[in-house]
Formats: C-alpha cells, structure tokens, sequence
C-alpha cells in the first residue's frame, strides 16, 4: 500500500505544481505596484526627450549628429547592428532547442522569443532614424535599387520580424486562452477582449492540438534559416562595400556567431531579471542558466577563434590601407574599446563561466553585462574605424556621438525595455502549457518506475510466501 500512498502524493504534488504556475504567471496581468509605475514614468521620461531629440534632428537635419560626407555611419548603425544581433536570442536559440527536443527549454522560451520581437523593432528603428528624412521612408519600396545590399537587408528585416512575431504568438494561443478563461471579470474589459480576440476560439481539443502542433513544426524550421539569413545579410552591407577593414568573406559566420553570443547574453540578463521581480525561482532554475551560459562560453571561443582568423591573416601581409586600419584598431584611437571587447567581452566571460566561485546565476548576469558591453563596442569600432580609413591622400576623419545621438540611443533602449516591461504586464512570460507538457511527462516516467517498483516488490512477496 505504500508505493500506492506515494503515486496519490505524487498527483496531488503535480496538481499543486501546476496550479502556482498559473498563478505565479496570472500575477502581472491583476495589478500594478508603485515600483512598477515608478518605472514605467521612468522610461517614458527618457524616451520623451529621445522623441526630442529626434524632432531636434528632423528640423535641423543630420547636421546636429557628429556625421559628416567620410563618416557617414555612426552610433544609430551600430545600434541597428547590435539590437538586430540581441534579437537571435529568441527565435533562433528557442527553435534549435525545440528541434533538439531539449525538456529544459520550456521555461525560457517564451522570454527569449519576446526578446527577438522586441529588438527587431528596435533596430529597424535606428535605420529610420539615420535616413534623416523618415517621411520619405516610402521611397525605399517605390524606387529602390535591389542591387544593393541595403534593400536585401529591408527586406530580410520584414521577413525576420513578421516570422518572429507569429512564432511569438503561435504557441502563445493555449495560454491566452487560459488569460480569457482565468483573468474574466478581474482585468479591465478591453483586455479581457484582447484575450478572447487572440485565443481565436481555442478550446484545447484534438484537432487543435494537432493543427498547433504542426504549426509550431513548421515555423520551427523555416525560422532557423531565416535568423541566420537576416545577420548574414547585415554583415553583407559591410563586406560588399570596398573598404579595407570591412574586406572580409568571413563576416558572414563572424556576424552570426557575434548575434547568438550577445543574444545569449541578452537572454540571461532578461532572465535573472524577470526570475528575482515575478518570484519564477521554481521554475527557471541554476541549471537554465547554466546550460545558457556554457553556450556563453563555446561562442566566446568561437568569437575569439573569428577574431584571430580576420586580423592574423590580413595583419601578417598589411598591404595597402591595412597597416593604418591596424594602428588605430590595436594602439590608437580605437584600442582602448577593441582590448575591452576582447579581454572583457570574450576572454573574462570564459573565466568567469569555467571557475567553480563565478559559476552561479550572479557571475554569470556580471559575464552577460561585460558581453553585451564588448558586444557594443566591437558594432562600434567596425563601422566607425572602418570608415575612418582614409580612401584618398587626406587626413583621417574624426566621429563622435553628439548629444542628439546618445539621446536617440537612451530611447531606443528604454523603447526596448517598455515593450519587454508591457509584453510582462499584459502576456504570458512562461510557456504554461508546454511546461505542463514536460512536467506531467517526466512524472509519468517516474510513475512507471514505482509501477515497476510495486511489480517486483508483489513478485518478491509472492516467492517468500
């Protein structure tokens, strides 16, 4: 009778389990705290004046930047650059592991896929703002050369975001309707109708189930080729463009590897952050961060491997501009941020992952800070030192940010966390159905083991007797 004792413990531990997370994750749609709201102003503020600012630019023009005619690419590319790369943390890190079939994937999938939603409207936005003119952002469509590798990237852009956004909302349907059926009479009535709208009829019955089911299969494998297409296409506006220092047919893989590993990053930062403020400590645990940041640690090394492959092989022939593009990148201008990215962006990161003292959810947020930090600073000096060498007998130009930039940058990131901050509010942050899925699964393995258990122990007592 005991192992029978123990199976009727284990349901109602399994019931007991799912109902908190249904609550734990409920909890931010019924209500605000005064933290909360403190942020919210906080972030519009800043976004405010970047709205400012922008209407500063608009009505003097780019003059009011620090670009001129040999610098033409400043802070706004290398912010589209970078929040184009942080946005692979999600459709691509949580398609790889839906195919892999990984079970500790469930928790953090949804975080990762709104983290992907969200940068990619945040980088298509810097582009906006470094045509100067957003009003005549139509022209682009009406008379655009598709020779350039600009148009490739507009249009892989717009793949890439609408892909992201319905792979963000597919396997969202189960759990908005379980918002429509929980949260009715206790939220306010256009968010009750948001919910109804967006579960589009779902009752979780078979023929539902199955048409998700392959639904989520389908944008599951074409969503990998397009990621990688999208930042491969970034890195061709460099690489087709004859300057030295972006001369390089290795950008490509380089550029790639540089979006999963700051992305990665991005998705550990976000992680940490939403586990400690919505209480999810039972459910996104030490061993999601630490599977995270062991791909941490292989990109790193993948970095550093890109890294030697693209200077070693160009700096042993320096020929023509090269020694100048090396100067200013290695002991000049540029070496103060080039040695941070790769001491503190690749090599700090790897030590801090690989000693058993660092090795916990706090190093390894301090190792997903000093990345995105590096991460920053090498989009930085490839667009600005690339176009700093000179094309001609001249001297060099010289860049930096003017306070319209920075202002612009504050508010694309506080725009980034007020979306992510709004997508908590109001959605789903975990993937409840899918994590029931893997939890009531691997229980009903361990219920196999007691029934085997029970069947020897019944066969054991048979034979004494």
């Amino acid at each position: 009778m005991e192992p029978l004792t123990e199976m009727d413990s284990m349901e109602e531990s399994d019931r007991e389990w799912s109902d908190r997370l249904e609550r734990r994750v409920l909890a931010p749609t019924q209500g605000s705290s005064r933290a909360f709201k403190f942020w919210i102003v906080g972030l519009a503020t800043v976004m405010a004046w970047g709205f400012f600012a922008f209407y500063y630019q608009w009505r003097n023009g780019l003059y009011v930047t620090g670009m001129r005619d040999r610098i033409s690419w400043g802070l706004y590319i290398t912010s589209f650059v970078f929040f184009i790369g942080i946005s692979h943390a999600g459709t691509l890190i949580s398609a790889i592991l839906r195919a892999s079939n990984a079970g500790w994937r469930t928790p953090v999938t949804r975080i990762a896929e709104a983290i992907t939603s969200v940068a990619l409207i945040s980088g298509a936005l810097f582009v906006i703002v470094d045509m100067g003119r957003p009003d005549r952002l139509y022209h682009l469509f009406l008379n655009g050369n598709w020779q350039s590798p600009l148009m490739w990237d507009m249009l892989a852009i717009t793949i890439y975001l609408t892909a992201s956004v319905v792979y963000l909302y597919v396997p969202m349907i189960p759990d908005l309707a379980m918002f429509r059926d929980k949260l009715d009479g206790k939220v306010w009535k256009p968010q009750t109708w948001m919910y109804r709208t967006m579960a589009i009829g779902w009752n979780n019955n078979p023929r539902q189930r199955s048409a998700l089911t392959k639904a989520i299969g389908i944008l599951m494998l074409l969503i990998i080729p397009v990621a990688v297409s999208v930042h491969t296409v970034v890195s061709w506006i460099f690489a087709m463009t004859t300057r030295v220092s972006w001369d390089s047919t290795i950008f490509g893989v380089f550029f790639v590897a540089g979006a999963i590993y700051s992305g990665v990053a991005t998705l550990v930062i976000v992680l940490a952050v939403m586990r400690k403020i919505y209480g999810l400590e039972e459910y996104i645990t030490p061993t999601h961060f630490k599977y995270l940041a062991y791909l941490l640690a292989t990109m790193a090394l993948v970095m550093i491997y890109g890294n030697a492959s693209e200077f070693i092989t160009t700096g042993f022939k320096m020929t023509g501009e090269e020694a100048f593009a090396f100067r200013q990148l290695f002991v000049q201008d540029f070496a103060p941020i080039y040695w941070f990215y790769f001491f503190g962006g690749l090599v700090a990161p790897i030590l801090i992952i690989a000693f058993r003292p660092t090795r916990n959810i706090s190093g390894f947020v301090v190792a997903s800070v000093l990345i995105n930090i590096g991460m920053f600073f090498e989009r930085y000096f490839i667009v600005v030192a690339g176009l700093r060498v000179p094309l001609m007998d001249y001297e060099p130009a010289s860049y930096f940010p003017t306070w319209v930039e920075w202002s612009i940058l504050a508010c694309g990131v506080a725009g980034f966390l007020m979306l992510l901050t709004l997508f908590a509010r109001f959605f789903p942050i975990l993937a409840v159905w899918e994590m029931k899925e893997e939890h009531f699964e691997r229980r009903r393995e361990e219920k196999e083991l007691v029934d085997l258990r029970v069947e020897q122990i019944q066969k054991e007592l048979e034979a004494v007797k």
